[in-house]
């Protein structure tokens, strides 16, 4: 056995260990819907091309270097599998070089660590111990089996055949910078790392070759489709106190529903059935990989997330004409977010500062410990119990924005603090969702009477919405089970509608809007409420109450959600029956999504709105 072990080529063996497990994990663990032997041959070939390419660096050094470097890239490839596996298991998505950027944000994220690993994983690192074992048995321990140049002519050979095979499956496929998944599926997971940091190198390049020429498209674009906000609200709520809620990982599908015969956000209930407010049942979150970050960034600007990172990590630097800003310089108000988290988490510390807030309320603002405190940070109630003393110190009006934190995944929550049970199936994760969230609307219940106690009610607007998903498409059995039907591809997407409930305490009315509209819709809806017009800016959205509302939303993924479709994932869906139809019907559609999206991330690629002012003052 030794002898036959011995005898085994070292760089042969290491490639075809790393090129199996690579293509094991990335068909069975990430989920990339291998659909035909074509594309289950892509898979195999592009682990292979990188074991390759990865494994051949080593014959570049000298023979007593080889083994050391061998290792070192081995262990090196591995760990960044394992780091995409973790992240997979709950946003569904890779890891992209910005959001690596984000390691001051780890030590927050231990808890969801800790729930994501699983024992199996040790697995993943046992092949780089067998390598380890082979060279020590090896008596003679030079890497090289054939001459470089054969060596060289195979690697080639397989990556052209790997990328032709790519690219007639996929024509255009790099051009799909927004579907990772579909890179992963076609590129390999190392591949596309790599091409990833060359989107990244070229993100920076354009900021630093951008110029106001670039703007007369996409001002040409935003102009042609904005739309007439509702003239009757302008204004309306010019002097109010405005509460922004971000609601965390709260998704709409909780609303009005009952596990065990309890509600599941009973508060929310009968606020959106209260006097003066308006509730939006088809409101989509419009967040990528920025999450919580991605939500801030679009209510604030109207503009999208990037498809990689997060803009609070990437362009923190930027000009934006933000609501803040606006809210500051043209009405007046004074602006404050309180949040109790490490300052820095999402880069908040250094982002706030280009949206223009005046006050940050973190961590160091709060009274945090052990008790009062669980899974990412001070809980909920304690969260606005004790914003309390902090709003009374804000000249008026203000703006004040809160972020909530305890119905966050990993939904942890001790007996004493659950107002119902955790739901019965197998998947803990959705089972404890509805314990945070029933958690989090019994703290929003307690802030508002606590607010009417202070009179700090009446002469105030409310604006709670979902930041981003809770439960992502990992979870599909278990909601499947929950919803009583099956989670298809546009039954995902109809998942992705959070609460959007503006509440106007001194109104008589009381409206459900079931107008197709997104996050994005925000910044001018506010903006109208306030007196804002805003015409110079560049906004994707528009006012969730015009009566020339365009029901047309789009995901960071480029799907698309309109009163008539959904389109996503390649497939053209009628919205009101969920039936299949001809992706034709999508089309163009999908193509002015794909559009706004570029003109989006070319302005905050670009940091092309600090042109607007020159660029008005020459036309």
């Amino acid at each position: 056995m030794k002898k036959w072990i011995t005898g085994l080529p070292l760089l042969w063996t290491s490639i075809l260990l790393l090129t199996v497990k690579t293509y094991i994990v990335s068909k069975y663990v990430f989920d990339l819907d291998i659909e035909s032997f074509t594309q289950d041959m892509i898979l195999f070939l592009s682990a292979m091309c990188s074991s390759l390419i990865l494994l051949g660096l080593p014959l570049l050094v000298s023979k007593q270097h080889q083994f050391r470097l061998l290792i070192s890239i081995y262990l090196f490839a591995t760990v960044v599998l394992y780091l995409n596996v973790l992240y997979y298991r709950f946003f569904n998505d890779f890891i992209t070089i910005p959001v690596l950027f984000q390691s001051k944000n780890l030590s927050n994220l231990w808890t969801s660590l800790v729930e994501l690993k699983n024992p199996l994983d040790l697995f993943m690192f046992f092949d780089v111990g067998l390598v380890i074992i082979l060279y020590k048995l090896k008596q003679n321990r030079e890497l090289q089996v054939l001459n470089k140049r054969k060596f060289l002519i195979v690697t080639i050979g397989i990556f052209l055949v790997s990328l032709t095979l790519a690219h007639s499956e996929r024509p255009e496929l790099l051009t799909r910078s927004f579907d990772r998944k579909l890179l992963v599926k076609n590129l390999g997971v190392y591949t596309y790392q790599v091409y990833d940091f060359i989107l990244y190198s070229n993100t920076k390049r354009r900021i630093a070759f951008a110029d106001n020429d670039k703007l007369t498209e996409i001002v040409n674009y935003v102009n042609a489709n904005r739309e007439k906000p509702n003239e009757n609200l302008f204004g309306k709520a010019k002097g109010k106190n405005i509460f922004l809620i971000s609601l965390e990982s709260t998704q709409d599908f909780v609303i009005n529903r009952e596990i065990n015969g309890l509600e599941i956000t009973p508060f929310l209930n009968q606020l959106i059935n209260e006097q003066g407010s308006y509730y939006f049942s088809n409101f989509y979150h419009q967040t990528g990989q920025g999450k919580t970050s991605d939500s801030e960034f679009i209510v604030e600007n109207s503009l999208y997330g990037l498809p990689r990172g997060a803009v609070f990590f990437s362009n923190p630097e930027n000009k934006y004409n933000s609501l803040t800003n606006y809210l500051k310089h043209d009405s007046g108000y004074y602006t404050a977010v309180f949040h109790a988290n490490n300052k820095s988490f999402w880069n908040r510390d250094v982002m706030y500062d280009s949206i223009g807030y005046d006050r940050f309320f973190s961590d160091q603002d709060y009274w945090i410990s052990e008790e009062n405190s669980i899974g990412w940070g001070l809980k909920d109630d304690h969260f606005f119990t004790q914003s309390i003393p902090l709003l009374k110190q804000l000249p008026q009006p203000f703006f004040a924005k809160f972020i909530t934190l305890t119905n966050h995944f990993p939904f942890s929550l001790g007996l004493q603090d659950e107002f119902i049970p955790e739901w019965d199936s197998k998947d803990g994760t959705v089972n404890r969702y509805f314990t945070t969230v029933r958690y989090q609307d019994e703290a929003l219940k307690t802030f508002f009477e606590q607010l009417k106690a202070e009179n700090m009610y009446e002469n105030s607007v409310f604006i709670l919405y979902g930041d981003h998903y809770g439960i992502s498409e990992n979870h599909n059995t278990a909601m499947g089970q929950f919803l009583n039907k099956t989670i298809t591809p546009y039954e995902y997407i109809e998942l992705q509608k959070v609460p959007l409930i503006f509440h106007f305490p001194t109104k008589n009315d009381t409206r459900t809007i079931t107008t197709v509209a997104g996050q994005i819709d925000l910044k001018p809806t506010i903006m109208n409420l306030l007196g804002i017009e805003g015409q110079e800016d560049i906004q994707f959205g528009s006012d969730l109450f015009s009566e020339e509302k365009n029901e047309f939303v789009i995901l960071r993924d480029g799907s698309v959600i309109t009163s008539n479709y959904v389109a996503t994932g390649n497939k053209c869906y009628i919205r009101e029956t969920g039936q299949e139809t001809d992706l034709s019907e999508c089309q163009s559609l999908l193509l002015k999504a794909k559009k706004e999206l570029s003109y989006s991330d070319r302005v905050i690629y670009g940091d092309l709105l600090k042109f607007l002012p020159d660029f008005y003052d020459n036309k």
